[in-house]
């Protein structure tokens, strides 16, 4: 109905313009022999129609209705590519679809390193991969603030990156959870393009394009945190530590009964608090206890002298809370592969501040690894015979899930030197008690 009633008064508008031009011709060919005030008439019904044309057409409500739509449309095509986060095919999906909104020459976005996609004039792959270089740019990223770029020298060096002169150049930031994790960047070969209503569309893409980022990243994070915890908790019921241990009871029961009640004990609480708190966060203190209970197993298993653990809380971190789970997985790898035959393993526990993150380094004294050995790890998909990979990259995991984007976990390993892992907790330190709570 509505395409009806805007096709029927197109229609009466343009007949009513034809009759006012042919009135118009009429008058002037006419000339004494018809009246002044016709043609003047003619011209004056023009004009008003022209008034209620372009003020129709051009009004802040109109143009304001019709961003509004095409950025709703817009928003539901970057969105499809948006949700597998800032890549190289997302992001030249996007340059792509963002082009022809704009007035741009060319437009790119880049992450934190390197342009990733490029729409416009030059082939894309001549700017696609390339480093970042300008200081225009690493200012936007640091600053998270958008700017006008009209210095004549920066505009002659980007001119030479995309192959034709440009006027100005536009970058923005794309930023999640206060974070910069790349920018656009909008190339113009006319200044007069980059008026306010070009500036408020590139505020509003890089705002819709940030935010469709943010939700990327939530239910990566989301997901990241089911699999983990799923993961860990099938990692805490290792069956080889589960047969290993009750085959020690066992033979404990006839040696030493006392021992072997005390062991089945400490089992029974160990397996209930692995699977209660494999969903919340406890505190590095309960975390270390639960993590002797295993180291008592495995002496118990080697014998007492085997394993020596050494611990260096700074004050005041033992009530941090963190996702259980995260020290003993490393403990455990010392153990299963650090031992050397009839070599006690000492393990050294280190927890300390680092401005607002919270360190935590576990370094042993064994046989360590190779580099080659290392680097399989770290990408291994599964575990080995013996374990090893997935409580790792668990821990890694919930470290990037559950704390700052700065949180890491690095190890170094040297043959015959022993390993050292090392966890760092983004904004860990700034923690009160209500900060973080029991899952």
């Amino acid at each position: 109905m509505e395409y009806h009633r805007h096709g029927l008064s197109e229609t009466i508008l343009t007949t009513i313009v034809a009759i006012l031009v042919m009135v118009l011709v009429w008058g002037l060919l006419a000339g004494d022999e018809i009246t002044s005030w016709i043609p003047a008439a003619a011209v004056g019904g023009l004009v008003v129609i022209a008034f209620v044309v372009i003020r129709t057409t051009i009004s802040p409500d109109h143009v304001r209705a019709a961003q509004i739509s095409k950025t709703l449309k817009l928003s539901s095509k970057t969105l499809e590519h948006m949700r597998n986060g800032l890549n190289e095919d997302s992001a030249q999906a996007v340059c792509d679809l963002l082009l022809p909104s704009t007035q741009a020459r060319a437009i790119s976005i880049n992450n934190t390193s390197i342009h990733l996609g490029f729409a416009g004039q030059r082939a894309i792959d001549q700017v696609t991969g390339t480093p970042l270089f300008s200081k225009e740019m690493f200012k936007v990223l640091k600053e998270r603030e958008m700017m006008v770029i009209t210095n004549p020298q920066s505009l002659a060096i980007l001119s030479e990156h995309v192959g034709f002169v440009l006027e100005a150049v536009v970058i923005t930031p794309l930023v999640v959870r206060d974070v910069s994790v790349g920018a656009i960047k909008f190339y113009y070969d006319a200044k007069p393009l980059v008026d306010k209503t070009q500036i408020a569309i590139i505020r509003g893409l890089s705002d819709l394009l940030s935010t469709q980022l943010s939700m990327s990243e939530l239910d990566k994070q989301s997901e990241l945190r089911t699999r983990a915890e799923l993961r860990a908790l099938q990692s805490q019921i290792n069956p080889h530590f589960l047969f290993n241990t009750i085959n020690t009871i066992a033979a404990l029961i006839r040696t030493d009964p006392k021992k072997a009640r005390e062991l089945l004990r400490e089992f029974s609480f160990f397996y209930r608090q692995t699977l209660e708190n494999s969903e919340s966060f406890i505190t590095i203190e309960k975390e270390l206890k639960q993590t002797m209970r295993y180291v008592m197993f495995e002496k118990a298993r080697f014998g007492e002298d085997t394993i020596i653990i050494k611990d260096e809380i700074e004050e005041g971190l033992e009530n941090t809370k963190v996702p259980s789970f995260i020290i003993q997985p490393i403990i455990e790898n010392s153990v299963q592969h650090g031992m050397r035959s009839g070599v006690p393993l000492t393990i050294t526990i280190k927890v300390y501040k680092d401005k607002d993150d919270v360190v935590i380094s576990i370094a042993d004294d064994g046989v360590g690894m190779s580099e080659e050995n290392l680097h399989s790890m770290g990408k291994a998909r599964k575990a080995n015979s013996k374990g090893t990979g997935i409580a790792l990259r668990n821990v890694a995991g919930r470290l990037k899930g559950f704390f700052d984007s700065d949180s890491s976990m690095t190890i170094e390993s040297e043959v015959d030197h022993g390993t050292t892992t090392t966890m760092r907790l983004g904004g860990a330190a700034r923690q009160k008690g209500e900060d973080i709570e029991d899952a």
